[in-house]
């Protein structure tokens, strides 16, 4: 069955060039929301993930991790259909197959079968009816690598996810990886460009430290926006507040570049607030005096889905940033 889209195909074609800097599951729920606005989507994410499929066939094979990237692209796949089904298929069972994800290994041969990720990508795009496209941080090889609170180092970002400590810092190893041409240029040409919603230290802080990044971010003339999570995630961001994310950010880019931050102050389930204290996690709080110090412009909504878990709505989020454009064009 067709999308049953807001915009017809021509207006999306000149919406807004926005690029999205992220990871996981926060990106595609973005990605989600912004597709029936807009085609002109660029969708910057990160290469840093050594677990599960992706860990496997980086391990096995030296590939670019493709479990993110996957995400992406069926998020911004034009129809909910079968094939994005298929994308997104685990096995269960299997010698050799078993937990594998059926969209890694077809990324990962469509690779082989190019000759490269960037085409493999724009393959599978293809397949999807993507609107808009997936560039990876960096083609190189990475790891993530952590200092936490009690001066010890971790490396590897499933490690990092698992810490109970703190996270003092990350970092990359090699800490020169270059980005894609295509993605400097997606920068430069943007009218918005949007950081998170997503794990601050493994989604979003590792792809502005990819050499270059942060300077193409100080000089775009896009409108820079951050996306405040929802929820902490244990170990990682305990107790944070919004300043403290925005802060962690400017720590490890070395500058202040952020215009706009998007918070939510939609009310939670109890229901759901119960399951994610078990699990260590609590709500964001939001210190809007600390956030206005820091030369930041603040945009509070109802952005909470109602669903089982504690994500952003797609919709309301992408109707948010959308907003931010049209009013800074004025």
């Amino acid at each position: 069955m067709k999308e049953n889209c807001l915009l017809s195909d021509q207006v999306r074609e000149e919406g807004p060039h926005i690029v999205t800097v992220g990871g996981g599951t926060g990106l595609s729920v973005l990605l989600r929301g912004l597709k029936r606005y807009t085609n002109n989507l660029t969708a910057v994410v990160t290469v840093t993930d050594d677990g599960g499929s992706s860990g496997r066939l980086r391990g096995e094979l030296g590939v670019v991790p493709p479990g993110d990237i996957r995400n992406c692209l069926v998020a911004l796949a034009e129809t909910e259909t079968l094939m994005d089904r298929v994308f997104d298929h685990r096995f269960r069972g299997g010698k050799g197959l078993e937990g594998h994800n059926l969209g890694n290994l077809l990324l990962v041969a469509m690779a082989e079968i190019t000759g490269d990720v960037i085409s493999a990508i724009k393959e599978v795009g293809k397949v999807l009816a993507v609107r808009g496209r997936v560039l990876p941080a960096t083609l190189e090889q990475v790891l993530l690598a952590a200092e936490l609170s009690d001066g010890s180092f971790i490396i590897g970002e499933t490690s990092i996810r698992e810490v109970t400590k703190g996270v003092r810092r990350v970092y990359l190893v090699p800490e020169n990886c270059k980005p894609l041409e295509e993605t400097m240029e997606a920068l430069a040409r943007a009218d918005a460009v949007v950081l998170g919603p997503g794990s601050l230290y493994t989604s979003i802080i590792p792809n502005i430290m990819v050499k270059g990044v942060v300077e193409a971010l100080l000089r775009t003339n896009a409108v820079r926006i951050y996306v405040a999570n929802i929820m902490t995630e244990k170990g990682e961001t305990d107790g944070y507040s919004v300043a403290d994310h925005i802060q962690a950010v400017y720590d490890h880019a070395g500058k202040a570049f952020l215009d706009y931050a998007v918070v939510n102050v939609g009310p939670i389930a109890d229901s759901l607030l119960e399951r994610y204290y078990s699990e260590g996690a609590m709500p964001v709080v939001f210190d809007p005096s600390r956030v206005a110090r820091m030369g930041i412009k603040i945009i509070k909504e109802d952005l909470v889905s109602r669903g089982e878990v504690a994500w952003h709505d797609s919709d309301k989020l992408a109707r948010v940033v959308l907003g931010i454009i049209k009013d800074r064009k004025g």
